[in-house]
């Protein structure tokens, strides 16, 4: 793949850790699509590295992401660019932009991190809550933002919504777009966690390094099993889920687990 050639996407790798930062805080981090092409691009290349355990997704200054660049959009006459009809090879490089960022996260075998210094609202939303785990601060709020600009809404929103909050909730949050501050996401269990402000760094690390130390391949079976439970039947699920537990029961993670708890010290797994 060709590499986008942007500074609107940070990475750094360190010990197990790829911190993935949007860079463009002069927009609150909205996307630009120099922006979403690089994400995906390093989302693959994190994915595909095995000294990569787990990846953090973080926006640069006093916001997440703010989804789409609405100023570029009344610069441009609109999302559609002042079209009439809708542009088939615009939808088809939206498809592809989706399924690299938030579609590429949500079917990751490594553990992802959202840590969320400010607001995440629309495609940003969606790239929050395609994570398995969100940290913020009380700063950070959630909005789905797409009906106050006259959009339907994209980047898996809609989906995640449903399945994370309900269908209740989810239409209440799509059609009524309430800025939920830090403790209404923290109800709803949009947030694992809120931390002060000036421990947001230090707190997703600690998490991060929590995960990066965890048993690798039983990470990623958990994973797959829940990404799997709203297609399936309780009865396939447990068929599909007891290979994935007798796999693990082979590692040298599951051996090592075993022999801790019986010495009563925390286990060291594989790195």
């Amino acid at each position: 793949m060709t590499q986008t050639d942007t500074d609107h996407v940070l990475l750094d790798l360190a010990d197990g850790v790829a911190t993935i930062t949007l860079n463009r805080p002069d927009r609150r981090n909205a996307m630009s699509t120099a922006m979403i092409e690089r994400l995906g691009e390093l989302l693959e290349q994190v994915e595909s590295d095995p000294a990569v355990r787990v990846v953090v997704l973080t926006g640069a200054g006093r916001a997440f992401c703010a989804g789409g660049d609405v100023q570029q959009f009344d610069e441009d006459g609109g999302e559609g660019g002042g079209a009439s009809e809708v542009d088939e090879e615009a939808v088809a490089a939206q498809i592809r932009h989706q399924e690299a960022t938030v579609g590429r996260i949500h079917g990751y075998a490594k553990p992802v991190i959202a840590s969320l210094p400010g607001a995440a609202a629309g495609a940003g939303l969606g790239l929050a809550l395609a994570a398995d785990l969100r940290i913020g601060t009380p700063r950070t709020v959630m909005a789905t933002a797409f009906a106050t600009v006259a959009l339907s809404g994209d980047f898996g929103v809609a989906w995640l919504l449903d399945r994370l909050v309900g269908p209740a909730h989810a239409r209440e949050l799509m059609l009524l777009n309430p800025r939920l501050d830090a403790q209404a996401c923290s109800d709803l269990g949009l947030l694992t966690e809120v931390v002060p402000e000036d421990e947001l760094e230090a707190a997703t690390a600690q998490l991060a390094r929590r995960l990066a130390d965890g048993p690798a391949l039983a990470l990623a079976h958990i994973r797959s099993n829940l990404r799997e439970v709203p297609t399936q039947t309780l009865t396939e699920a447990m068929r599909t889920e007891v290979r994935r537990h007798k796999e693990t029961g082979l590692t040298a993670d599951h051996v090592e687990a075993a022999r801790a708890f019986v010495e009563k010290r925390p286990p060291v797994f594989g790195r």
